[in-house]
C-alpha cells in the first residue's frame, strides 16, 4: 500500500521518515519531491570494472546551469537526507523531468527500510539538457510494510552505501564477492 499525504507527515512525526530539509510544499498527494544537489560526478575511467574501484570526477553546477550530454552516465545526489525505518521508499523521476529526457535512475530507484542517507542519482539523457542545482528531480513514494523486519539497512554488516554524504557515490559492486 502506498502511503498517503497525511500518513506521510504523520510518520515524520513519529520518526519513521526522516525528510531533511523538510518543506511542505514539496508533500504531494502520495509522495515527497526531491531536489538535484550542486553536486555530479562522472567516472573517469571509459571502461568499468565491476571487480574494482572505479573512480570519479566531481562537477560542481553552477549557477547559470550545466548541460548533460547524451552517452555519459552522471551520478547525481539528492539536496535531501532521508531516513524510514517502517516503510520502503521508491524514488521515481518526475514527470516533467521525463519529458525533457532525462532518466534518473537506471536500476536503483527502491531503497530499503532502514536506508538513512541521500540518494544517488544514476542520471542519463537523451538530447543535451540544461540542469540546475536545487531543480525537483524527483519524487519518493513509501509503501508500507507487513511483518516485522529483521534486517535493517542501515544495521546490515554488509551495507555498502551506508556512510552520510552530500555527494554522489560511486558503484561499490568491487566490494561484492563474486
Amino acid at each position: 500500500m502506498i502511503l498517503s499525504d497525511t500518513s506521510i507527515k504523520a510518520a515524520i512525526v513519529t520518526g519513521e521518515i526522516v525528510i531533511e530539509p523538510y518543506d511542505p510544499t514539496c508533500l504531494g498527494t502520495n509522495s515527497y519531491d526531491v531536489h538535484l544537489s550542486k553536486f555530479l560526478a562522472v567516472y573517469e575511467n571509459e571502461i568499468l570494472d565491476a571487480k574494482k574501484h572505479n573512480t570519479t570526477k566531481e562537477i560542481i553546477i553552477p549557477e547559470e546551469c550545466y548541460v548533460l550530454q547524451p552517452g555519459t552516465l552522471y551520478l547525481g545526489v539528492t539536496e535531501e537526507y532521508t531516513e524510514t525505518h517502517n516503510s520502503v521508499p521508491f524514488l521515481e523521476g518526475k514527470s516533467s523531468v521525463g519529458r525533457l529526457g532525462i532518466d534518473i535512475h537506471a536500476t536503483a530507484g527502491k531503497g530499503d527500510v532502514g536506508f538513512c542517507n541521500t540518494w544517488t542519482l544514476e542520471i542519463s539523457c537523451v538530447h543535451p539538457v540544461r540542469v540546475y542545482a536545487g531543480m525537483p528531480i524527483g519524487q519518493l513514494i513509501y509503501f508500507s510494510i507487513e511483518g516485522e523486519v529483521e534486517n535493517y539497512y542501515n544495521k546490515k554488516k554488509n551495507a555498502k552505501y551506508t556512510e552520510r554524504t552530500l555527494k554522489p557515490v560511486e558503484s561499490m559492486m568491487w566490494k561484492n564477492k563474486f
